[in-house]
């Protein structure tokens, strides 16, 4: 038995976005869920050095059917002055990775309201224009088979 895969990714969409589209890509399939509400500790930059905070996190996991250990948590932070950006975080376990996976994230994706994966220049430029979030949020989403 593998341990579950955990894939954490930042993306353009809040928190509320994220977790209901993902409820509603899990009741297609006739998954059912219950409700997550944690807390995580994120870091802001304050001048030069770091200021830990604590960042409410919202989520999903899944109970039943071939789904069963599927989770998503979603958590909004401002990493510097201004701007905020939203993480998502899929614990996938080793039943569901695979094909399934594939096509259950894609279902995901296409069901969103924007791209997760694009932000405007408004949003960049708050947050900081050459911010490596961006660039991972591309990577991960084209290691996936997204993109």
């Amino acid at each position: 038995m593998h341990p579950n895969r955990i894939l954490e990714i930042p993306v353009s969409i809040t928190p509320t976005d994220a977790i209901r589209y993902f409820r509603i890509a899990c009741e297609r399939r006739g998954w059912e869920g219950t409700r997550l509400e944690e807390s995580r500790v994120v870091h802001r930059w304050a001048i030069i050095m770091p200021i830990a905070r604590s960042a409410r996190v919202i989520g999903l996991s899944i109970d039943s059917g071939s789904g069963v250990g599927l989770s998503l948590r979603s958590w909004s932070y401002t990493p510097g002055s201004a701007g905020s950006i939203t993480m998502v975080s899929f614990e996938i376990p080793s039943g569901i990775d695979g094909d399934e996976w594939s096509t259950f994230l894609r279902e995901w994706h296409d069901s969103l309201p924007r791209c997760p994966w694009k932000w405007s220049f408004g949003e960049r430029s708050m947050i900081g224009y050459f911010s490596p979030e961006f660039r991972k949020s591309r990577k991960a989403f084209l290691s996936e088979g997204i993109i």
